[in-house]
């Protein structure tokens, strides 16, 4: 009797688990989000000559992709500010306080590619933030 009380709850565990994986990662963030999105500010920190940590605020987004395109788009018009090319972005994290998005992201700024998945080539990611009218610094 345990083990089937086991072997219930572990198929419920599964069930739940395949629900949130089938879950689309698009979902709005909030009842909102369809208002019109409002970039608030980009708050640029250099760290070092090649590392700097980029914080952007806005409401509004429709998911929390939009505040990580801000937080990028920040960091490539700043990388080519900075002289360099490209920018391989370290860490980031969004969060929500009070209807306040925040993005809050490291980067490595480099002449070269610096490889990864994460890497921004900052000539053309400005050419498309500027394409979709997302603010930079």
């Amino acid at each position: 009797m345990i083990l089937s009380h086991i072997t219930y709850v572990f198929a419920l565990l599964a069930t739940l688990g395949l629900m949130i994986a089938c879950t689309p990662s698009d979902q709005k963030v909030s009842q909102g989000a369809s208002r019109a999105m409002e970039y608030i500010a980009v708050d640029t920190r250099l760290m070092k000559p090649e590392l700097v940590n980029m914080v952007v605020t806005m409401r509004n987004p429709r998911t929390p992709t939009d505040v990580l395109a801000y937080v990028e788009c920040a960091a490539a018009q700043y990388t080519l500010i900075r002289g360099f090319g490209f920018a391989g972005r370290i860490q980031v994290n969004v969060s929500e306080d009070k209807g306040i998005w925040a993005g809050n992201a490291i980067y490595t700024l480099s002449n070269a590619h610096p490889g990864g998945r994460h890497t921004i080539d900052a000539e053309v990611t400005v050419e498309d933030c500027t394409a979709h009218s997302i603010p930079m610094v």
